[in-house]
């Protein structure tokens, strides 16, 4: 009897401290999750301050989001662990899922996931020189090529390259969007490469106090072999009268806005996260503009990296499968 006792208390035991585990076998459910979102100028931190907010008053759990390095920065803060979610460019997130580019020394970063891509991010050639009307018009202009860090300067050199252009041929200046706005301003450069979510803070500034500022368009020739070498982009037009000093459609090209998600955070709490940012996005459009981008159809639609199985399980219910890891 005495053994059968034992037997049982032992049983009680192993079952009480898997059940600590957590759902999932080694997953986490903290009380707060921090999100590292971009720079305070940028659209990454205006959205996902709005973003956090709203899911903590209805998901149980805190989202802190805070200022963030760029999308490689925000990577590596999932990587060692000290952010459980992140705003990223989709190529950059597939960057470091290959250990490609940005990644190339450091090698692959695995530990996490997709929870969905919110918008597109695009690449926006800001001048205030009227002198510069292509691409072709930056040789030998100082020119913002974004922080250091961020998936800017890779999106710099992809279009250079389009225009049979590199980094040499032109003075490169490593700022992020904030200071990319205020040198432009001062007269510090000629021009800056921002990749955002148009309007951009930054931007919407500078077109204020200065009514030189503008859009340098993509011709067509060189949109078209950008495209055909980077197949991550997508052609993107940013309407006349987004920025108050300039009227006509720009073209351009743009990259995914994605939050990412390391692997080990419950599938419970994405789930739910996932579900309080896609489910009828456009009743929030008050809070934030880019509630109005926000699809079930478009937040479903990366490849290049698997997505959470808590945010695969939401799409699943709108009819929607995505890869898992």
């Amino acid at each position: 009897m005495k053994k059968l006792i034992a037997v049982l208390l032992a049983a009680v035991m192993v079952f009480s401290l898997a059940a600590c585990g957590g759902e999932g076998g080694g997953e986490t459910a903290p009380k707060e999750l921090r999100f590292v979102t971009g720079g305070e100028t940028g659209t990454y931190y205006a959205f996902g301050t709005v973003i956090a907010q709203h899911a903590s008053s209805n998901i149980g759990t805190k989202i802190n989001a805070l200022v963030g390095a760029g999308s490689k920065g925000n990577v590596n803060k999932l990587a060692d662990k000290e952010a459980e979610l992140a705003f990223c460019q989709s190529d950059v997130m597939a960057y470091a899922y290959n250990g490609s580019n940005l990644f190339e020394k450091e090698g692959k970063v695995t530990n996490f996931s997709v929870l969905g891509a919110l918008y597109v991010e695009t690449v926006q050639l800001v001048a205030v020189n009227p002198d510069i009307k292509s691409v072709n018009d930056l040789k030998g202009k100082s020119v913002s090529v974004g922080a250091s860090g961020s998936g800017v300067y890779f999106n710099a050199l992809d279009v250079l390259a389009a225009y049979g252009m590199t980094i040499d041929d032109i003075k490169p200046n490593y700022l992020d969007f904030g200071k990319s706005a205020d040198d432009l301003k001062d007269g510090k450069i000629d021009a800056a490469f921002i990749v955002a979510g148009a309007p951009t803070n930054a931007v919407v500034d500078l077109a204020t106090t200065n009514k030189n500022t503008h859009l340098v368009s993509f011709d067509e020739e060189h949109l078209n072999k950008l495209l055909a070498a980077s197949p991550y982009y997508t052609k993107s037009v940013i309407k006349g009268g987004t920025y108050s000093s300039i009227t006509e459609d720009v073209t351009t090209v743009g990259v995914g806005a994605v939050i990412l998600v390391r692997d080990d955070i419950s599938e419970d709490i994405v789930y739910k996260l996932t579900k309080d940012i896609f489910e009828d996005p456009g009743k929030l459009v008050e809070s934030h503009a880019k509630y109005g981008e926000v699809s079930i159809q478009y937040g479903a639609s990366m490849t290049s990296v698997p997505y959470h199985k808590g945010a695969a399980k939401y799409f699943a219910e709108k009819g929607v499968t995505v890869k898992t890891k």
